[in-house]
């Protein structure tokens, strides 16, 4: 306690020293973006200062894995002034009663709190936290707390113009701007309200007083908005923007489906197709960023990638919801209410060790993107405004045509009001893959899905007109005597203790004759129950996985590798699945392969069942098989 308090007594005497951090510009300043040569100096000793002699940071913020938590956020409200269809359900949110919502003076002690414990960077946000009436006395308040370095705001931007002004006279050293799209008319259809260029406007305002970078967010999701990639990047060249594109995530409300998200690798290969010269920047401390530049770029790009390289061994955040609720894990169901004990009295002392326990809970890592999935959590406006996508709208905004390989198809003489009603009825966006006509054997629109790194798939696999006989080939020879029996006809499982490991591989198919009905609702993604080929393409995969389960003398085998892809037929309204599998070991995994295109089509006719009975399962078959004693197999 000595050290800390001399600690805070040495930064009084620094406290003399204009206020700012590498994030922002410095408040006082003698033209915009251009702090005074002892402005600099005195914030760059005072910088040096505290990193030579800091304190050693509360036990209170830091977990069980030896995290510290430095970086608070604090939502300011749950209301907004858009309607994002990527941040709030379709059915609406239901707000917390304004008695329930943490008062100023709440939000202050609680700031002060952990500021006191290490906390030296608070993120106000929302909802929208630039409509709270009293967001620049916040600022204010929160700018004369001893130790805090960095005071950012996450705003939609419309009303950032207007008050960035007073925010940096009151201590504001750093500005998060979400945008997703650069076109007007799909920024209008996104929010349900107009405001572009006023998001414009406050960009380049933020800009004008020195802020560098701004941070743009950007969430990237298919259908949606990842043709303007290289819009977005374009920017950088001429602007000081960090725009950081940021993988969708699964948040309550918000129909997450894994096909809308768009990974950072395939974002970094289209940008660098374009920009070959991009460089790696060096990655900071805690930094929940992979940063990149392209020489000569006044700006930079960023990119957040919780869902595909997650960033949990390294996280410092904590989260305070609008009504007072301490959140240790963004996507963590786990909350525990800090207004309650505040109003019921708690001591500082209390209050810690209640923020201690929770952090202390805090697990090793987010449970991955299908799980989170599946978990109750808060819708994102009532956590923080952040982006997630609830409907696609079109990709293409200057017309409303689709080429044949995507599921709609709207006639230009629809006027737009009807188009767009259409849209919000009927789009999904399914994972367009570059599949050739001659492949999918029709010019209609067509679906498809495949799990497939490659999607490049070659027709052989399922020639849609092959009804060729089997032909085996290898060395081996096929037995003439049933190995699941015993001598005297009893069934027995096959002993393989004595046989070597070997590289295993089996790809089997099957086909689901849907009928005209359901092979439209299919194709479109209308299905009430949602999407089919998803769905199968799981369940094929989960299938191979327990075959040993469901067929009662297979051995369980260690899958290396399960591979669905499922195609539409549209002359014969049909699905055509084909499953792969891959292991090591002394069995074949045929069966395996077999499983899955066997319940993948079994879940399709599920999936269908309720608008067509008429539905045929057929042809179920193995395609190869290689490895073994008896050879390998090829169907011509």
């Amino acid at each position: 306690m000595a050290a800390r308090s001399a600690f805070r007594m040495l930064r009084r005497v620094l406290k003399s020293s204009a206020r700012g951090c590498s994030s922002g510009a410095p408040v006082t300043q003698p033209r915009p973006g251009e702090p005074s040569r002892p402005a600099r100096e005195g914030l760059s000793m005072r910088l040096q200062f505290l990193q030579e002699h800091a304190a050693p940071f509360s036990a209170f913020l830091t977990d069980s894995f030896g995290r510290q938590h430095s970086y608070l956020r604090i939502s300011l409200t749950e209301k907004c002034n858009l309607r994002c269809r990527y941040c709030m359900p379709e059915e609406g949110v239901s707000l917390t009663p304004k008695a329930d919502l943490l008062t100023t003076q709440e939000i202050l002690t609680l700031a002060r709190l952990f500021v006191k414990e290490g906390v030296d960077k608070i993120r106000l946000t929302g909802g929208e936290p630039l409509i709270r009436p009293d967001v620049v006395d916040i600022v204010a308040q929160l700018h004369r707390l001893e130790g805090l370095r960095t005071i950012g705001v996450t705003t939609n931007g419309i009303n950032l113009a207007r008050l960035l002004p007073q925010l940096q006279q009151a201590g504001l050293n750093a500005v998060n701007i979400s945008l997703d799209t650069l076109v007007p008319a799909k920024f209008e259809f996104i929010v349900r309200r107009k405001g572009f260029h006023k998001v414009m406007e406050g960009i380049h305002r933020a800009i004008e007083l020195g802020y560098k970078p701004v941070k743009v967010n950007c969430v990237v999701m298919r259908g949606l908005n990842e043709d303007e990639l290289l819009d977005f990047v374009a920017l950088t060249e001429a602007l000081p923007l960090d725009v950081r594109f940021i993988e969708y995530m699964p948040f309550d409300g918000n129909k997450w489906n894994f096909r809308k998200m768009v990974s950072y690798k395939e974002m970094l290969d289209t940008i660098r197709q374009q920009w070959p010269g991009l460089e790696k920047l060096p990655e900071e401390d805690s930094s929940t960023a992979k940063a990149f530049k392209i020489p000569g770029f006044q700006g930079q790009i960023s990119f957040i990638t919780s869902m595909s390289e997650h960033f949990c061994g390294t996280c410092n955040r904590l989260r305070i919801t609008a009504d007072g609720n301490l959140k240790v894990c963004l996507f963590g169901n786990s909350e525990v209410s800090l207004r309650d004990h505040l109003r019921g009295g708690a001591s500082e002392e209390e209050l810690l060790r209640i923020i201690g326990a929770a952090v202390g809970r805090k697990k090793r890592q987010h449970a991955g993107m299908f799980n989170i999935a599946q978990m109750k959590n808060r819708p994102m406006i009532l956590i923080e405004l952040f982006l997630v996508l609830q409907d696609s709208p079109p990709a293409s905004w200057s017309t409303f045509s689709r080429d044949p390989l995507c599921v709609w198809n709207l006639s230009a003489r629809e006027n737009l009001s009807g188009q767009m009603t259409t849209l919000q009825k009927r789009l999904r966006i399914p994972m367009a893959l570059p599949l050739s006509q001659q492949c999918l054997g029709s010019s209609s629109p067509q679906r498809c899905y495949s799990c497939y790194p490659n999607s490049n798939i070659h027709s052989k696999c399922l020639s849609i007109g092959s009804q060729d006989p089997a032909v085996p080939s290898g060395p081996g020879p096929t037995s003439t005597q049933l190995t699941h029996v015993d001598s005297e006809g009893r069934a027995a499982m096959v002993d393989v203790g004595g046989k070597p490991d070997t590289e295993r591989v089996a790809v089997a198919s099957a086909l689901v004759l849907l009928g005209p009905v359901a092979f439209k609702l299919v194709q479109q993604n209308q299905l009430k129950k949602g999407d089919a080929l998803a769905v199968a393409q799981l369940a094929g995969v989960q299938a191979a996985k327990l075959t040993s389960q469901l067929i009662p003398l297979c051995h369980h085998v260690a899958l290396s590798h399960v591979q669905l892809h499922l195609e539409l037929d549209s002359p014969r309204n049909a699905v055509l699945i084909q499953a792969s599998c891959r292991a090591r070991g002394p069995t074949g995994v045929e069966m395996e392969a077999l499983t899955s295109a066997a319940v993948a089509a079994l879940t399709l006719y599920d999936m269908c069942k309720a608008v067509s009975r008429d539905i045929v399962v057929a042809e179920v078959k193995l395609l190869s098989k290689t490895g073994g004693q008896r050879g390998d197999f090829h169907r011509a």
